[in-house]
């Protein structure tokens, strides 16, 4: 309890502190509301001069401090102007602590999309761009209209990143002043622009400052799911659709067996046996019959634990994940290790080509690039430790403007989903009757399918919001306050939607939020309630359950269901518990306790990767950036050489060999005669490089007078070819070694530090390799160039998550032309066509 009041005086001290902020702000209202209109945007072209006369972001940053309260006023009195509204205190002070770098908790109903105008305003007066951060697209575009009136009032300008927008369209929405954008649209562009071969084909600015609306939604619950953007691996194998039709014939229990807790499902030995006679092998479990054992898992995994219409849908032909935050489906996005082929085969649309992943990364590593970041919600305070331990965000509770006058009532638990839906029903039409709207939770599309023909049986008239008709969102959100309404919806009604009341409604006890289901993750229902009881307004929520819903299940509702059925409880009679709403509450928080785990363990291992990243991106941006790249392929040659020096040759042997060591040079660096073993006797390792190195400079330099003007191009796509190809494996080759890694827990080892220490080798022997077959490509390659090859600068990535990786390097660039030598060529030599392959796998294929 000490540790708690600690937390509330935490709190009660810093709202004591914005307050005294807030009023500073209140007290220039006089002032601002005698500035004409272009009076106010003269204000904002004096204030951006004053921040941008500073080059440093933190000395920006101690004068964006100093103007808050002129700022914040001017942005109070357009309000005012533009929309009839004017910032309460209460706003004000959610502002400046968004402002400050954390996060602002302000209940739903608010009004954080205003409070956020303050510090985007603020900081978009440096000049360096601000993103503001919604959960989906329909919210991008709808709040980026609404408030552009307002910036663009101020002299500022707002621009929009889209999805469906074009390369050149996104690049202009980001030299924008302010930038509204999902965060899945930024994470791609980002992983895009570190694709790239040439600078002008970036759309991003630098990442300075960010407030991501529904913060703990983007940051926590979808934290463990990478963005991973793909290109074309192998064919997919036939053994997809023969794993499904295995699948098939499996029984529960007597094949398999499911653990609800953890999804996790395993053949038995009867089920073994199948498979054995099914695939004709002897042993499943043999070192060559993996591939059938793992096809044979994930063809399990998609009938067993993933089901239609509440992990996925199928639309057009199409397998479409549902996002089970947001009841969302997500175009492009597709589950990895074969899991959405084996998905596919299931429901038997087209199975497509498996993938390889070429570039990714966590939101929790991309966020954590902004020089500032900042964030809102009506639900963090749950989540503030892994706040403060991962971004660094402290988690404030602004008060309400008016009083909460919605009634929570306690949850009803019925003995089966029958008997729940049936009581939902009932009392959906009872408040019909009496005109009270009413929004219908529900978790999946099919459980909002079905409520949707029970009310039809019952004549009542209502409306269905879930993932198949997201496009009828904003109709159908605009009707649910109305006076009779009756709404069915998705999670997708449960953030950024704001549900107004209609004429009379106030009256007859406000909107009534139903609840078919409780969520695994306490915010998600609360941000379901708090659909209701919005500014003060009166309204009602009530969860109904059954021990049959999936949360019951894989918590413990046997005891409590052989309690209902001692006491001869039927479908007809409920329990009206506060002490089973706290075991209910209680499976949630382990639940949340389990995934924050996760998620944490997810970035100890992730941020192996990042720091990779982090070194691979850094090079190729300099690669991009600079007009030469010789320096860098001179130090490469050079730590080449010197590895291959202490690789071959023992200085200490009295009669050392120098064959092997030739032999590496010709195939590296010089071409066949040039290097004799004999010229090297009796030198040390260091008489050596100074005796080879100067041969490899004169290499170098016929290579240039070859090749030309184009010397640069040739070096810099050789490079920029050689990182691509290699860190495309390394990832691939650190993605299996992660899969496996947690077995090594079982001998007594660290799984974490042993990945640690092996992803830190593979990265230094991938370096290596980079260097090794840059140093080749650049003077064996024998290369006939054009002259004025005019290259295509408008390569665009901008619609697709998945990017196919081909072998060239988009179309009218700079290209090496086939040249056939007269002398036979090594199938493991460069190929003479300058394309970066070895011979056997290019021309001499």
């Amino acid at each position: 309890m000490g540790f708690l009041s600690k937390i509330a005086d935490g709190n009660k001290r810093e709202i004591k502190r914005l307050g005294k902020l807030a009023d500073k702000v209140l007290a220039l209202e006089e002032d601002m509301s005698i500035l004409k209109d272009e009076e106010i945007r003269e204000k904002t072209k004096a204030l951006q001069q004053k921040v941008q006369a500073e080059d440093d972001v933190k000395k920006q940053n101690k004068i964006l401090d100093e103007i808050l309260p002129e700022a914040f006023a001017l942005v109070r009195e357009s309000s005012k102007r533009v929309y009839n509204m004017v910032p309460f205190r209460v706003q004000v002070m959610g502002g400046i602590a968004i402002q400050n770098g954390d996060i602002a908790e302000m209940r739903t109903g608010e009004g954080k999309t205003l409070t956020a105008t303050m510090p985007t305003y603020l900081n978009a007066l440096a000049g360096r761009g601000v993103h503001v951060i919604t959960v989906n697209e329909y919210l991008a575009s709808s709040q980026s209209e609404d408030m552009a009136r307002l910036y663009e009032f101020l002299g500022l300008s707002v621009g929009v990143n889209l999805n469906s927008k074009s390369t050149n369209e996104k690049r202009e929405a980001y030299t924008r002043d302010i930038t509204y954008s999902t965060n899945n649209e930024l994470g791609f562009d980002y992983l895009r622009d570190n694709m790239v071969n040439y600078a002008e084909e970036r759309v991003m600015r630098p990442l300075h400052y960010a407030i991501i609306d529904e913060v703990d939604s983007i940051l926590i619950d979808e934290a463990r799911t990478p963005l991973i953007i793909s290109g074309e691996a192998e064919k997919s194998t036939s053994l997809y659709t023969q794993a499904n039709v295995f699948a098939k014939m499996l029984k529960n229990e007597e094949d398999y067996n499911l653990d609800e807790k953890t999804k996790s499902v395993q053949l038995t030995e009867q089920g073994i046996d199948k498979a054995e006679r099914m695939f004709k092998i002897d042993n499943l479990y043999d070192v060559k019959n993996v591939d059938i054992i793992t096809h044979i898992n994930t063809a399990l995994r998609a009938h067993v634990t993933l089901q239609k219409d509440v992990d996925y849908m199928v639309h057009e032909g199409e397998v479409l994940i549902v996002d089970q935050f947001t009841g969302r489906t997500m175009p492009g996005r597709r589950f990895s290790e074969g899991l959405h082929q084996a998905i596919e085969a299931k429901e038997g649309v087209k199975i497509q080509n498996e993938s390889k992943t070429m570039a990714s990364i966590t939101f929790q590593n991309y966020f954590r690039m902004y020089n500032k970041l900042s964030g809102m919600t009506g639900t963090a305070k749950t989540e503030e430790e892994e706040f403060r331990n991962i971004y660094n965000m402290t988690v404030t509770q602004i008060p309400t403007n008016r009083p909460v006058q919605r009634i929570d009532k306690s949850d009803m638990i019925y003995v089966s989903q029958k008997g729940k839906f049936d009581a939902v029903v009932d009392e959906v039409i009872e408040k019909h009757k009496q005109g009270q709207p009413v929004l219908l939770g529900t978790v999946a599309v099919e459980t909002s399918e079905y409520i949707s023909n029970l009310l039809k049986k019952n004549g009542v008239r209502h409306n269905v919001l879930n993932a198949k008709n997201h496009e009828k969102e904003a109709d159908i959100i605009a009707d649910a306050g109305q006076r009779g309404a009756v709404t069915i919806a998705t999670n997708m009604a449960g953030r950024g939607t704001d549900i107004k009341l209609g004429e009379g409604v106030e009256e007859i006890g406000g909107l009534a939020v139903i609840g078919t289901e409780r969520h695994e993750s306490r915010r998600i229902d609360d941000q379901l309630r708090g659909r209701s009881g919005r500014q003060g307004d009166k309204g009602d929520s009530r969860f109904y359950l059954s021990l049959q819903d999936e949360l019951m299940v894989r918590f413990g509702s046997e005891r409590l269901q052989s309690m209902m059925n001692r006491l001869g409880m039927d479908d007809t009679t409920p329990i009206e518990s506060k002490m089973v709403s706290r075991a209910v509450e209680s499976a949630q928080k382990r639940v949340e306790g389990n995934n924050f785990d996760a998620r944490k363990r997810v970035l100890e291992y992730d941020d192996v990767l990042r720091k990779q990243r982090e070194i691979i991106y850094g090079e190729r941006n300099n690669i991009i950036d600079s007009d030469s790249s010789n320096d860098l392929v001179e130090s490469m040659l050079r730590s080449t050489l010197q590895r291959s020096i202490y690789y071959y040759i023992n200085e200490d042997e009295e009669d050392a060999n120098y064959e092997p060591f030739v032999n590496y040079v010709e195939d590296v660096f010089l071409h066949e005669g040039e290097l004799k073993p004999s010229e090297l006797k009796g030198k040390d390792n260091e008489d050596v490089f100074e005796y080879v190195w100067p041969k490899i400079e004169t290499a170098l330099k016929n290579q240039k007078e070859k090749i030309g003007s184009q010397f640069d191009e040739f070096e810099r796509m050789i490079l920029l070819r050689s990182i691509d190809d290699h860190w495309t494996d390394h990832i691939d080759t650190m993605d299996q070694l992660r899969q496996g890694i947690h077995l090594r827990s079982y001998g007594q080892q660290n799984p974490l530090r042993d990945y640690q220490n092996e992803g830190h080798e593979l990265f230094d022997t991938m370096m290596q390799t980079i260097e090794e077959d840059v140093s080749k490509y650049i003077l064996k390659s024998v290369v006939s160039v054009e002259e004025d090859v005019e290259r295509d600068k408008s390569t665009d990535f901008g619609k697709a998550e998945h990017v196919t990786s081909g072998d060239d390097y988009g179309e009218g660039e700079a290209k090496a032309e086939p040249y056939v030598k007269d002398e036979d060529i090594g199938r493991n030599d460069p190929c003479p066509c300058g394309s970066g392959k070895k011979y056997k796998n290019c021309h001499g294929a």
